[in-house]
């Protein structure tokens, strides 16, 4: 398995940022090629002394990343066009794990408020159930 991994992956397999496809595949990789083994300890020692790049910089804080809002408001579909674009772009093409970790959430936090609401409805329904009985046989 020759392939190539440009610096920009092995850093953002590093910082556990790469997609999971690409970083199984570089993982893969790891296990065979020596060269691409030193790049990585390369780039990892790079990383611990200090030695940023502004590609680097500029991915770990994370500046291409829409805000939580953002997402949500996409989630919603209350976002059009070029916003609604580059969203999607930044989620499949770029593949940002952070990002999908955040819709994830969104989305588990959209369905506990439905579950949560159905669980008040059906106690405020057998309370009241409750009551009704109570109150017939005085």
């Amino acid at each position: 398995m020759n392939e190539k991994f440009s610096d920009i992956e092995v850093i953002a397999f590093l910082d556990e940022s790469l997609n999971p496809q690409r970083s199984a595949q570089l993982e893969l990789a790891l296990r065979t090629d020596d060269q691409l083994r030193r790049r990585v300890l390369e780039k990892q020692g790079q990383q611990s002394a200090g030695l940023h790049t502004i590609g680097g910089i500029w991915q770990r804080s994370k500046a291409t990343c829409p805000s939580r809002q953002e997402l949500q408001a996409f989630l919603q579909e209350t976002i059009e066009g070029q916003a609604a674009d580059y969203i999607r772009f930044h989620l499949i093409q770029i593949g940002c794990r952070y990002c999908h970790a955040n819709c994830a959430d969104l989305l588990a936090e959209k369905d506990g408020k439905v579950e949560a609401r159905s669980r008040r409805q059906r106690v405020f329904q057998t309370s009241a159930g409750y009551l009704r009985s109570v109150t017939t046989k005085d």
